[in-house]
This record gives structure tokens, C-alpha cells and sequence, in this order.
């Protein structure tokens, strides 16, 4: 007895549609296997042919099928919603563990854990750690802050940041500072070098060989660092220092120098030479506020890129390394930018303060 072959009729887009998708190098395999029985129905092959050749079973054919008719072209290249594993966690029991992580204490401990939390709460510390994630909690971790307590914090922020963001004409503005007692440090034993799979590793322990002084007038204009290297930090190191700036800077420019509140920087020396030069004009920032000196930035990059992990057997090789540094940075110098404004910076520290007054007045 004849038996009619089962087939679908695609209109021209779907059949369109559908051949792209097969044509595709970067489809989906699943998607392309749906595609093509959809075209190969079209084209009249029969179902059992059509599940012979894609190594399908006929139920599978049948089932892409009706999706078609059922739904459309949408139907089959996309996979329906589904309702996924019903939630273990209540939105109450979020808010308990987010408040009870923000508010309280374990017993005989300084923060939570996610073992604790998850024993104070009858759930699993998975669950503990993936609240904690979501809501960006981590009571394992603790920073510290200083604020200025510079009866003139507002007036030397705004006077710094204005050299930053306006600089005076025919002028020179320089961020200086020293990186006191820089250790010549070696291991004492050979580092294992980094290969894959396996971090470089040095051993804990070291040998110090002595310590180095480093002077650094960062320009701001141009990102190019003027240094000297003592073996010692006092006013009379940092007189030299200033000579040398002195002599770097053509005597039409005024210089302002930006410095920290070191003692080194108010000694009578200091401020008799300072006088004898009125081109020099100093800005001092607030009192805990050295983080306004971009020199600052760069003596991290320095400890980052060429002293923690550096080996050095003697004060040579360490001002050697430094030195390669400092030529390195200076060919390719550029300056820093610094984008916040003064006012940005106070309501900031406004801010934070109104927060510590609230959380002890709570």
C-alpha cells in the first residue's frame, strides 16, 4: 500500500534562514542538525531517511517537526525557557545572613567565616560564600585609613590640585620626595626561576648588604624623574638635592616645589636657602596627605617593577638597578594625569568622615 511521505512546506525566508544557519561554519551542532531535517522534510525526504542519515531516532525528527509548525523558525533555533532547579534559599534568609554578617559578631572572634556563618544559620558555607559574593561582603578582609587632621587641609588640597590641573606659566612644578633606608637585599638561597605551571620562588629569609637613600623631583609636566642617590637622609642630603634642581631649571622659569611635612623639609638649612631663592615657591601638602605627591606614584612603580623582587648583593648593585630604572622610565616618560578635582577630593574625604561619626555615634 502506498504511504504518503511526511513533509513540511517552508516558505522562502524560513527556507533561506534555515539554509544560512547550516552554511554557517560557527553554528552549534544542535542548531544546525534541527536546520537541516526541517530542509531535508522540505526537500521530501522520509522521516526514517532523514533519521538514517543524521544518525537521529525518528521521535527526534517527529519532535523538531511539530516545533516547526508549532512555533516557527524562533522555535527551533532557540531553546524555550526552563524553570531550572527550585531556589534552596528564601529572600528572608538572604537578609538575615547580609545582616547578621554587617551587625554582629561570632562568639569569641573579631569577624565571620563562612564555616561560622554557616553554622549560626543551618546552611551550607557555599551558599554563605556565594551571598557574601553577590552582595560584595568579605569580613576576611580589613584596610586601614588616616584622616588629615591639618587645620588647613582645604586650602592646601586646593592649592596642589590647582598646580595639577591649571599649572602656573613659565614655571616648573616638580613632586618632590626621597625613598629612605632602601635595602640591598639577597636570598639566601638561589631563586627558582618561573617556568609553567610553577610561580617564581625565593626563600623568606635574606641577607641585608645595607641601604640607599633615593632623591626624586618628579616634573609633572613631563613625567621625568631628576634623582640622587645618599647614604643617608638628612637636611644637608637634601640641600644637595635642591642644588641640583636649581641647576636643571633655566633661571627664567619660577619652581614650585610640592613636598611632604618630613622634617628634613623645615630645617633652618632649608629655610635659609629656600629664602636666598625666591623663585622657589614650596607647597606643602596636608598633614597625612603625602598621597598628593604624584612622586608618590612613581616611587611605587619602582618598588613594584624593580625592588621587591630584586636580589642585590651590595649598595652598588642596588643603586645600579635603580639607576636602570630611573634611564628607562625617563626615555619613555610621560606624565601623570590627575583627573579629580579639589572639590571631588574634599567631598570625598566629607564623605568618609560623616560615615566614621555615624558608625561611632551608632
Amino acid at each position: 500500500m502506498f504511504m504518503p511521505t511526511l513533509c513540511v512546506v517552508l516558505p522562502a525566508a524560513d527556507r533561506a534562514q534555515l539554509a544560512q544557519v547550516v552554511a554557517n561554519g560557527n553554528t552549534p551542532q544542535k542548531l544546525a542538525v534541527r536546520a537541516s531535517i526541517l530542509l531535508m522534510l522540505a526537500d521530501q525526504v522520509r522521516p526514517s531517511h532523514v533519521a538514517t542519515r543524521l544518525a537521529l531516532s525518528r521521535n527526534h525528527v517527529h519532535y523538531w517537526l511539530r516545533r516547526y509548525v508549532a512555533a516557527g523558525v524562533g522555535g527551533v533555533l532557540h531553546d524555550a525557557p526552563r524553570p531550572g532547579r527550585r531556589k534552596r534559599i528564601t529572600a528572608e534568609q538572604v537578609a538575615t545572613i547580609v545582616d547578621a554578617t554587617l551587625r554582629t559578631r561570632p562568639p569569641a572572634a573579631t569577624h565571620w567565616s563562612t564555616r561560622d556563618m554557616a553554622q549560626a544559620t543551618g546552611l551550607s558555607a557555599m551558599t554563605i560564600s556565594r551571598v557574601w559574593r553577590a552582595f560584595g561582603l568579605q569580613p576576611h578582609r580589613s584596610e586601614t585609613f588616616k584622616l588629615s587632621p591639618d587645620p588647613q587641609l582645604i586650602d592646601k588640597v586646593r592649592d596642589i590640585v590647582g598646580l595639577y590641573l591649571n599649572p602656573p606659566a613659565h614655571a616648573v612644578v616638580f613632586c618632590v620626595d626621597e625613598k629612605p633606608q632602601i635595602q640591598a637585599l639577597d636570598r639566601t638561597a638561589p631563586l627558582l626561576p618561573l617556568r609553567p605551571g610553577q610561580v617564581e620562588r625565593r626563600t623568606h629569609d635574606y641577607t641585608r648588604h645595607g641601604t640607599s637613600s633615593l632623591f626624586a623631583a618628579l616634573n609633572v609636566a613631563s613625567g621625568r624623574v631628576l634623582t640622587a642617590m645618599h647614604r643617608r637622609h638628612r637636611s644637608i642630603e637634601f640641600r644637595k638635592f635642591l642644588d641640583q634642581i636649581d641647576a636643571s631649571v633655566p633661571r627664567a622659569l619660577d619652581v614650585h616645589l610640592i613636598l611632604d611635612n618630613y622634617g628634613t623639609h623645615k630645617t633652618p638649612l632649608i629655610r635659609t636657602w629656600l629664602a636666598k631663592r625666591p623663585r622657589f615657591h614650596v607647597h606643602f601638602t596636608p598633614t597625612y596627605g603625602s598621597w598628593l605627591s604624584l612622586v608618590e606614584r612613581w616611587f611605587a612603580e619602582l618598588t613594584t617593577q624593580q625592588l621587591r623582587r630584586g636580589v642585590h648583593r651590595s649598595i652598588r648593585e642596588l643603586e645600579a638597578a635603580i639607576r636602570e630604572f630611573i634611564e628607562a622610565h625617563n626615555e619613555t616618560a610621560t606624565p601623570f594625569v590627575w583627573t579629580k578635582t579639589a572639590d571631588e577630593i574634599l567631598a570625598s574625604i566629607a564623605r568618609f568622615a560623616e560615615r566614621t561619626l555615624a558608625v561611632h555615634a551608632s
